[in-house]
């Protein structure tokens, strides 16, 4: 047994325990990961304050080890909590699971608040047949993060790099002649944004309607092209998001822009780059793609043992306008209420980002991004899809094959596993 396997068994047990355990007040057990504990955290005066005799008990694993613990969770029935905290790119797997209540059944009737959230986040916390399986506590509006010396030296501007795709990459091609740094930090990244490009209300980005993989569409094939555009030109650092790599890449300024959700300003601020403050810009997506970059969520799991507390515990973190706020200062991590997106915090300007008002931008973003619903099999595709993205721009691989192939595996893989129809 690994140590890693070791601390998750550890986990579950200890969340079973605290289940099987008769406290002298009943416990509220939420499970989550950083930085979405520290929104739990700064918000437990007020539950304390609105719910004494229950405890809230914050159990919080790093990113990986806690979707692996909550799905290992809910496939065996045990050691599930009252409340597990969700992120985007696992709500369409876990919804597919089966294990979590329908919020919009009584006595939760989470429908009559739909119009309280923005309208995408919503959406993606729903079920193929409009389940509302978990609710949306903070989201990623898209925008390109450029760093403002860096472009000032090569002679660059904003509009430049956001004109459109052929603008941006020659925008690259004169920072880093004029300066050595490097446009983007991997052409992933790239690949990543240009596939969401063009998307309508209900358009999955793996997946239509009925299930048909469109993995083989123009438009992957343009996203395709333009990541494989920006290695040949040597404009990335092949540095994948979250390594070391890509961490060095910020502090010591060889990355020129970063395409990601708005909440990247906050790790940036705190941890990533805390040294480079005041030196970035916040700018739409290049061609005026609009698209969402991550977000988290809250479900109650059906075998929850305090679902009354732990619906009042999700209500408080998504839909208490001063508990989103102040969120949004502890995490920098922007709303999903609706409401809290009208407080003047949104009119302050961003010490990190040079003074700019970059909050409006990303209320724009927000409000234009499709609602896009998710796939029980949307990190399977991306798995695929970034494996012959790899075999496209490091061995050569030609992209119409490439797609083809990862039609084809998507396609074999989906067809052996459950959930077709979650």
């Amino acid at each position: 047994m690994t140590l890693k396997t070791s601390l998750i068994a550890l986990t579950l047990l200890m969340l079973g325990s605290l289940a099987l355990a008769q406290p002298a007040r009943p416990q509220l057990r939420v499970a989550t990961f950083p930085d979405l504990d520290r929104a739990a955290k700064a918000a437990a005066a007020i539950w304390a304050q609105r719910h004494p005799g229950i405890e809230l008990k914050i159990v919080s694993m790093q990113y990986a080890d806690h979707h692996m613990a909550m799905t290992t969770a809910l496939a065996t029935g045990s050691g599930l909590p009252d409340v597990m905290a969700i992120d985007l790119r696992f709500i369409g797997k876990f919804a597919a699971s089966g294990g979590f209540v329908d919020l919009n059944q009584a006595p939760y009737n989470a429908g009559a608040m739909a119009g309280d959230y923005v309208r995408y986040a919503l959406i993606q916390g729903q079920s193929r047949k409009g389940a509302q399986l978990a609710m949306p506590a903070d989201i990623g509006p898209g925008t390109l993060l450029y760093r403002k010396d860096i472009l000032d030296k090569a002679g660059v501007s904003e509009a430049e790099i956001t004109k459109d795709w052929a603008s941006y990459l020659a925008a690259g091609k004169k920072i880093k002649a004029a300066t050595g740094a490097l446009l983007m930090a991997d052409a992933a990244d790239l690949r990543d944004i240009a596939l969401r490009q063009g998307l309508k209300d209900g358009e999955g980005i793996y997946f239509d309607a009925d299930g048909k993989v469109l993995v083989e569409s123009e438009r992957f094939r343009q996203a395709f092209e333009l990541g494989r555009a920006a290695r040949a030109a040597g404009l990335d650092a092949h540095a994948s998001a979250w390594s070391n790599d890509w961490a060095a890449g910020f502090k010591q300024g060889r990355i020129a822009t970063q395409m990601m959700g708005a909440w990247l300003v906050g790790h940036l601020k705190n941890w990533l780059a805390p040294d480079t403050a005041g030196l970035w810009r916040s700018a739409p997506l290049p061609g005026g793609v609009q698209a969402a970059y991550g977000g988290s969520f809250y479900a109650i799991p059906k075998k929850a043992q305090h679902k009354d507390a732990a619906w009042d515990f999700i209500r408080l973190m998504t839909a208490d306008k001063a508990v989103q706020i102040n969120s949004l200062r502890v995490l920098d991590s922007y709303p999903a209420l609706l409401a809290a997106h009208q407080d003047p915090l949104m009119d302050e300007p961003i010490a990190f980002l040079g003074g700019q008002v970059a909050r409006q931008m990303w209320r724009e973003t927000a409000a234009r991004v499709p609602a896009t619903p998710v796939s029980p099999f949307d990190v399977l595709a991306t798995t695929i899809i970034r494996d012959e993205f790899e075999k496209v721009i490091t061995r050569g691989k030609d992209i119409a094959t490439a797609l083809k192939d990862a039609r084809e595996l998507i396609e074999r893989r989906t067809r052996r596993r459950p959930g077709r129809d979650a």
